[in-house]
């Protein structure tokens, strides 16, 4: 596991929960981040990964903005995210499938207008965002192949 915050570890470890809106109002918060920095917080393209191993668990074409306060996916990447009844017997916590760090809750069949019909609850703090790795272009030259070089033989 990554070295973590205090407030990290109250979160991943001992399930605790950021508070509403932390995403976006605290400079520290990843909506907050990826507002100033990318002038959203629904990135179309990229990864959002466990704060706690590096796993990616969300693709970012997933987040959508449920007006709850934390931010929501409709889905996460398969098999990354692990479905576990919550101790108190209502909702069903969403868990790393790699490091088991605490991520939020789902909930299931509340009408928003998605795929899955799914809202993953997770709190901003358990992740991190990782844009998409621009490509490189490869140099073309005469005919679309790449020039070879000779080398001479010097005698």
């Amino acid at each position: 596991m990554r070295k973590l915050t205090k407030k990290q570890i109250a979160v991943l470890i001992y399930k605790k929960t950021e508070p509403k809106g932390y995403s976006k109002k605290t400079p520290h918060g990843l909506e907050f981040k990826l507002n100033k920095k990318y002038g959203t917080t629904l990135p179309k393209k990229g990864v959002f990964t466990c704060v706690g191993c590096g796993t990616a668990l969300y693709k970012a074409e997933t987040k959508f903005d449920s007006k709850h306060g934390w931010p929501s996916f409709y889905k996460s990447i398969k098999n990354k995210v692990k479905e576990v009844p919550d101790a108190d017997g209502k909702r069903t916590e969403i868990i790393c499938s790699n490091c088991g760090s605490h991520l939020g809750h789902i909930f299931k069949k509340e009408g928003f207008p998605t795929p899955t019909n799914e809202r993953h609850c997770v709190n901003s703090i358990s992740l991190k965002y990782r844009p998409e790795k621009k490509k490189k272009k490869k140099k073309k030259t005469r005919g679309g192949k790449r020039a070879r070089t000779r080398r001479r033989s010097r005698a």
